[in-house]
């Protein structure tokens, strides 16, 4: 969502979890070939972005206290202002455009760091929309996504939102019908897990993928209606963390998947290289419920555990397929 009040632009920067995640073989660039199920949710990041009178300025203010009240983490963890999503997001687009504007961004940060909720990523997409709404005149769609995909492999699926199936290395967006009637319960096990190491185990685990249980990319696209009890998506990531990862994470992973099951989830996995999990429920009420429960049982933990319920959030651009 994207209002403006003035000069002041609030651009809300949702989260994401993949339902389903394949990692496929490594390309020449480097990239690995990804099959993936996005869907989009209203738990997310807070912009404010307003013109100044500054040419050329670029001032960003990020606001943790929603993370430091959550015990999630410390301000010390911000990353440098050269490595923010959002700076980065700025400067591409200067480079781009030719735009010089100056520009004043305060980010409500509230999804956690290294969690694989796309924190990062949903922040750019969401600092160029914002950036389109500012510029004149307007870019071509294509030329945004172009910038999109340089900034990030999931940041092209947050210009659009909702549901997608994403492959190639993030950039073939395919939209899907919005997932509705699901409460999504999120969580952060307290610590942040590292996407390019992540890729690099698989690589050493597993040099070939496995596909002789591959399931038909229709019959995953047309699964997102069923029940999630029925549901045939998987995480390679959480096999490899299981069996050769951490293994005082691997620990976390397995306990809170099953716990999420116990509680009542009808399918319950790990979002992106991790760290964080889920579990999709049918009713309100059970996922407030293992929302309490499982807050309770981080507390006693680890302080930097964090539990969210939350839900779907609808498409924005692009009607969905059936």
């Amino acid at each position: 969502m994207l209002t403006g009040k003035e000069n002041i632009l609030r651009i809300e920067a949702p989260c994401k979890i993949n339902v389903h995640l394949r990692v496929k073989d490594r390309r020449p660039d480097g990239y690995h070939d990804l099959e993936s199920i996005f869907v989009a949710l209203v738990f997310g990041d807070t912009l404010w972005v307003e013109r100044t009178r500054e040419e050329e300025s670029c001032t960003i203010l990020m606001d943790w206290k929603a993370l430091q009240a959550a015990g999630s983490v410390p301000a010390e963890e911000a990353l440098p202002l050269q490595k923010n999503s959002v700076y980065r997001a700025v400067s591409l687009f200067r480079d781009e455009t030719g735009f010089r504007g100056g520009i004043r961004v305060r980010v409500e940060k509230r999804i956690p760091l290294g969690s694989g909720l796309g924190g990062g990523s949903s922040d750019a997409a969401s600092m160029l929309r914002a950036l389109q709404c500012l510029a004149a005149p307007k870019l071509p769609q294509k030329y945004l996504w172009e910038m999109a995909l340089a900034l990030g492999s999931d940041v092209p699926f947050f210009l659009q939102g909702g549901a997608a199936f994403v492959s190639g290395r993030g950039e073939q967006v395919l939209p899907l019908k919005a997932v509705k009637r699901l409460w999504v319960v999120l969580v952060y096990p307290g610590f942040p897990s590292d996407t390019t190491k992540a890729f690099h185990l698989m690589d050493q685990v597993r040099p070939e993928p496995d596909l002789a249980e591959d399931v038909g990319i229709t019959e995953l696209i047309h699964a997102l209606g069923d029940h999630p009890r029925s549901w045939p998506y998987r995480n390679d990531f959480l096999q490899v963390f299981l069996e050769a990862g951490n293994q005082e994470w691997a620990m976390v992973y397995r306990r809170v998947v099953q716990e999420l099951k116990g509680l009542g989830a009808d399918f319950a996995g790990l979002s992106g290289a991790g760290s964080a999990c889920f579990g999709i429920f049918s009713y309100e009420g059970a996922a407030k419920k293992a929302e309490a429960l499982l807050s309770e049982r981080g507390a006693e933990l680890n302080q930097r555990y964090f539990v969210q319920v939350t839900f779907p959030l609808a498409y924005w651009v692009n009607e969905g397929v059936e």
